[in-house]
């Protein structure tokens, strides 16, 4: 089939490639300008850069919504629209001007986890497995009808990073089996239940402030997923924002105040947590590494010359 390819990142470059390989023709691509909000650097891969040496178009949007480009799409022959980490909307205009439709790749089990950063949430709710799925793009956000999904099993120790680097080779293999279905079926699509549909914000810096009266384990989920390149888990020590690069769950129960830096554990510290931890019945959390306000990463149990200190 002939493609017009919306993609972006390190997404958009893998699946162009392995487009690039099959046995259908990528006769346009859209991406976002390359000068944007800040990523990641395990994002950064040009898809636009791979196009052109390619001889594909490229065209530039933060939205696909003018009339323009759909006239664009529509002249440059293409029968099937596949979208790839585009961030913002395309109107139905634009999604409708392939003549088979477009279909949107998501690295989420839909209907869960529709919208933004659904690794980081996934993680932070601490799901045993995650996945991508390729859909029908129509005029709600992610709610279209499923033609087919891979699951990845998630681990306890894995990160954001590591469900990163797991899921986005798979777009190329998902895609192209989504477009062996569109051409050749079965085509009983999947119509997603709103019963179990969920939508998520994208993440913004109070959202990766620890609260202490959380249970433990969900602290250690929020640190693993905003480890890495990611903006980290914080709270504030003294009036200094503290960085909480990995944590795991004490080993007993512990009582008191929630964010007081209880006991040593290993090379970690025990800091109280969790709902009605001054009963005792709680487990804490075990800051194992930290980075300070300037930028130097330690050892918790380093960084903490003595116990009894607050956390906020």
């Amino acid at each position: 089939m002939r493609v017009v390819l919306f993609g972006y990142q390190k997404w958009g470059a893998r699946l162009l490639a392995a487009l690039l390989e099959s046995r259908h023709e990528v006769v346009l691509t859209v991406s976002h300008p390359e000068e944007g909000e800040w990523a990641p650097a395990i994002f950064a891969e040009s898809m636009g850069d791979l196009a052109r040496e390619h001889g594909i178009p490229v065209v530039y949007r933060e939205k696909a919504v003018d009339d323009e480009l759909a006239a664009t799409i529509e002249e440059s022959g293409a029968e099937i629209g596949l979208a790839c980490n585009w961030r913002t909307w395309i109107s139905p205009g634009v999604f409708s001007a392939p003549t088979r439709g477009t279909v949107n790749t998501h690295d989420s089990l839909l209907p869960k986890y529709a919208g933004f950063s659904p690794l980081n949430w996934a993680l932070i709710n601490g799901e045993s497995q995650v996945g991508i799925t390729a859909h029908w793009m129509d005029a709600d956000l992610d709610r279209g009808d499923i033609i087919v999904q891979r699951t990845v099993p998630v681990t306890p120790t894995d990160t954001t990073e590591d469900l990163f680097h797991r899921t986005v080779e798979l777009f190329g293999p998902l895609s192209l089996e989504a477009f062996d279905r569109i051409e050749h079926g079965p085509h009983d699509w999947l119509r997603q239940d709103p019963a179990h549909a969920s939508f998520f914000h994208k993440r913004a810096d109070p959202d990766n402030r620890i609260h202490w009266e959380r249970p433990a384990r969900d602290l250690v989920n929020l640190v693993r997923a905003q480890t890495g390149p990611y903006p980290n888990a914080w709270c504030l020590h003294e009036g200094q924002r503290l960085r909480v690069l990995e944590a795991s769950v004490s080993r007993e129960r512990c009582g008191g105040t929630n964010g007081r830096v209880f006991a040593r554990e290993g090379r970690g510290v025990i800091v109280v947590a969790g709902p009605e931890a001054w009963r005792g019945g709680q487990h804490g959390l075990v800051l194992q590494r930290v980075l300070d306000a300037g930028g130097t990463e330690h050892v918790a149990g380093d960084y903490f010359r003595r116990m009894g200190d607050y956390l906020t």
